[in-house]
């Protein structure tokens, strides 16, 4: 056996989970140090070097439900009013549907009346959805036998034309996943937190800087104020027992010794991790069987002078699912972001073939759009797991003691989102918290 180890924590991985971990630990003042073998941090919520532009890897909406995420910006400082752009909720689906809540009423209210107020939609669509809200309040919004959201609308009566314009919308914004495929309680996990509790829950909160700036910077910067270590460009290269701690080789080194760890890298990362812990084998060979959704991200500069109507708007024709106005909301005049969530017949083109069709969705949906002056495709081909009905999500604690996994993937209630990722590493970091006493 080893001698006892004083705390030091390694926090294997520098995405959102890992961030939210070793930020929360620090806060208590507990020794840690964050592994990233990438130069940036962020993970799946960073931004890249295009042209001179700071463009992010997916366009990220948060909602007033993410507690969790909105609390650990105000622990690092970030500067909301100026970082965010909060709206309330608001559904424009070009040339479709306009839906906004109303905010002169209380949550729920301020939604079924959202809906009643809303054009595009049918009486006949507005009583269904309504019918539908009123049912899952009813249910406390928990099924008995989950399902896939596809299955639960068709029960539940909801017209083609409703589950086109809204929920199958919403259902790729939140889960990343095919409606077909998609989880119904994890999709009502989300309705529950947005729309039955408090108004401002519901509102969107839209990124007004590159994610780097928005997540990883002030993160970052909080934990070296704090007294930890950030490191990336290293990778961890083994990972095994020592006693009551465990050894870490990274990069060559020599090994260095922790008295607890967390692992907040990708669940198909995981695997070359546990090598020398045969008690991961099983939750490796677990995540291994994941299957993932990409998301698609196709910019488009067009001059200066270009904006649209709103920052984002939803289109339910062609590839392209919602753009972003990046002038609007980032100060980056006449760039705009569309987003391709989940899988699709967009995944068989090249990137310049899938640039030219959403450049030309663009233009048929905004007649006026000048000629673009470039174009950038950004791939995530793994960006989410699928987040299908029953799927088995392992625990954050492992059979290994003082070994924690962290990451949106871990079991929750949420789906592959930042709150999620959020959520799993201040779960870690409250794990090693406790057992500190």
């Amino acid at each position: 056996m080893g001698e006892k180890l004083s705390p030091h924590v390694a926090v294997i991985g520098g995405g959102c989970a890992g961030l939210a971990a070793a930020a929360n630990l620090s806060q208590q003042a507990i020794p840690v140090t964050l592994f990233e073998a990438s130069h940036q941090l962020g993970g799946r919520a960073r931004c890249i070097n295009w042209k001179g532009h700071r463009l992010d890897n997916g366009q990220h909406i948060l909602l007033g439900a993410y507690s969790a995420t909105l609390r650990l910006f105000t622990l690092a400082g970030v500067d909301m009013e100026n970082a965010l752009m909060r709206l309330p909720l608001q559904l424009t689906m070009h040339g479709s549907l306009d839906l906004c809540a109303a905010s002169q009423l209380p949550a729920p209210l301020h939604m079924l009346a959202g809906i009643l107020q809303a054009r595009g939609l049918s009486l006949g669509e507005k009583w269904a959805a309504l019918r539908f809200m009123a049912w899952l309040r009813g249910i406390d919004f928990r099924l008995t036998e989950d399902e896939s959201l596809h299955n639960l609308l068709t029960r539940k009566l909801q017209p083609q034309k409703l589950t086109t314009l809204l929920w199958e919308p919403l259902c790729l914004a939140v889960l990343n996943t095919p409606l077909n495929q998609a989880s119904a309680q994890i999709f009502l996990n989300v309705l529950r937190d947005s729309f039955s509790k408090s108004k401002t829950d519901s509102d969107m909160l839209l990124p007004r800087c590159d994610l780097s700036t928005l997540i990883a910077a002030p993160l970052a910067a909080y934990i070296h104020r704090a007294g930890g270590q950030v490191l990336t460009n290293t990778t961890v290269t083994s990972l095994g027992r020592d006693g009551d701690g465990f050894l870490l080789d990274y990069d060559g080194r020599q090994s260095q010794r922790f008295s607890h760890v967390i692992i907040a890298v990708s669940p198909f990362r995981l695997a070359p991790l546990a090598q020398n812990l045969p008690a991961l084998a099983g939750i490796a060979h677990v995540c291994e069987k994941f299957s993932h959704q990409p998301i698609y991200t196709v910019y488009v500069q067009y001059p200066a002078s270009v904006s649209l109507d709103k920052p984002m708007i939803g289109f339910t024709q062609g590839y392209g699912q919602w753009v972003f106005d990046r002038g609007l909301l980032c100060g980056q005049p006449g760039l705009l972001a569309v987003v391709i969530s989940a899988e699709g017949p967009h995944q068989k083109l090249t990137q310049e073939s899938l640039a030219a069709e959403v450049i030309a969705q663009l233009a048929t949906a905004f007649p006026v759009l000048p000629q673009a002056l470039w174009h950038k495709v950004v791939a995530e081909k793994r960006a989410t797991f699928a987040c299908t009905p029953n799927l088995q999500r392992p625990k954050s604690r492992t059979p290994i003691t003082n070994l924690y996994l962290a990451g949106d993937y871990t079991a929750g209630d949420y789906p592959a989102t930042i709150e999620g990722a959020i959520r799993s590493g201040i779960a870690c970091a409250g794990h090693v918290i406790s057992a500190f006493g």
